[in-house]
């Protein structure tokens, strides 16, 4: 039993309480494979090149499982909540909102533009996603992913409904507004917290802050360095 078996059963342990939320046993099967193939080794993880390295006579039942069974992420979302509040969750821990960038070569990933990628540190061809981290310590636990789509897309229907995007994501979203939206989800889960904390690019949307104070929520943010600051009583 060599030390890859190792790391497979503990993948497969890992992922027994998210694998009961899938109800068809090859979902159940592919899972895993699918998994591993995305966090092991080769540089490409689309579907081809990570079945042969894996899986090559299950290429079928993996595009299946990823590409044509219909999903329903709400089980397994709610099970990640739970899972991660009980590890890290309670007034001692912090949610932390930040971006991350999916660099990308081709223009048909959803999403995909000439943006900034802080990874990189400049613009860069990729797709950039709102993320929400339930953190406590040096723990920290990656609890939610939404895709922001930039203008580019959000003014070509074609393109959208092309690439397969539910008509109720067409309208155009701020990467704070996806944040306050999917943070008051994750509360709305039961997922604990004391304070939340993020970047200047997200702290210099007033409406987001506004909106954390009206969530009763502790937090603190980064604020450019040419930030106007008025007193309260200023109207």
């Amino acid at each position: 039993m060599g030390p890859s078996m190792g790391w497979e059963r503990e993948l497969q342990s890992w992922l027994e309480p998210f694998l009961t939320h899938l109800r068809h046993p090859a979902r159940r099967r592919m899972c895993p494979v699918y998994v591993a193939g995305l966090i092991g080794p080769g540089a490409r993880k689309s579907l081809q090149p990570m079945a042969a390295r894996l899986a090559p006579a299950d290429y079928d039942q993996l595009h299946h499982f990823l590409a044509v069974a219909p999903w329903d992420e709400a089980p397994l979302e709610a099970e990640l909540f739970a899972q991660a509040n009980q590890l890290v969750g309670g007034p001692d821990a912090i949610l932390v909102i930040d971006d991350t960038a999916l660099p990308k070569k081709g223009t048909h990933s959803v999403g995909v533009a000439s943006q900034y990628a802080g990874a990189v540190g400049k613009k860069t061809n990729c797709q950039t996603l709102v993320s929400l981290t339930l953190a406590k310590d040096e723990v920290p636990i990656p609890i939610l992913l939404r895709l922001f789509l930039p203008d580019t897309w959000i003014k070509d229907p074609d393109r959208l409904q092309r690439a397969g995007v539910l008509e109720a994501f067409w309208g155009a979203r701020s990467k704070p507004e996806i944040a306050l939206a999917e943070l008051q989800r994750v509360m709305q889960a039961g997922v604990r917290f004391g304070a939340v904390v993020t970047d200047a690019g997200y702290g210099n949307s007033a409406p987001f802050r506004q909106g954390l104070s009206a969530l009763g929520l502790l937090w603190a943010v980064g604020i450019p360095r040419i930030q106007k600051m008025y007193p309260s009583k200023v109207k």
